[in-house]
């Protein structure tokens, strides 16, 4: 088995130490998740048609509506 070392912020850590949770097996849980779903990503991903321009563009586009969006929100604020 593999050993993963974390660092906890001091006030997380005070409240770790007081709770009765088995961090080991929420950490494994939640590695396992992301796993998971990066293991899907890449499945997906692999399927996958465009081009490397074409997802640069797709990504372009999506930046510029979601800048115009958040930009009409900000102002209606």
């Amino acid at each position: 088995m593999a050993e993963i070392t974390i660092n906890i912020p001091e006030e997380l850590n005070e409240l770790a130490k007081m709770s009765r949770i088995n961090w080991q097996l929420v950490i494994a849980r939640k590695l396992q998740e992301e796993l998971e779903k990066s293991a899907k990503i890449k499945r997906v991903i692999s399927k996958s048609k465009l081009t490397q321009k074409q997802a640069d563009e797709l990504a372009e586009e999506t930046n510029t509506e979601l800048a115009k969006i958040y930009e009409k929100l900000s102002k209606e604020s």
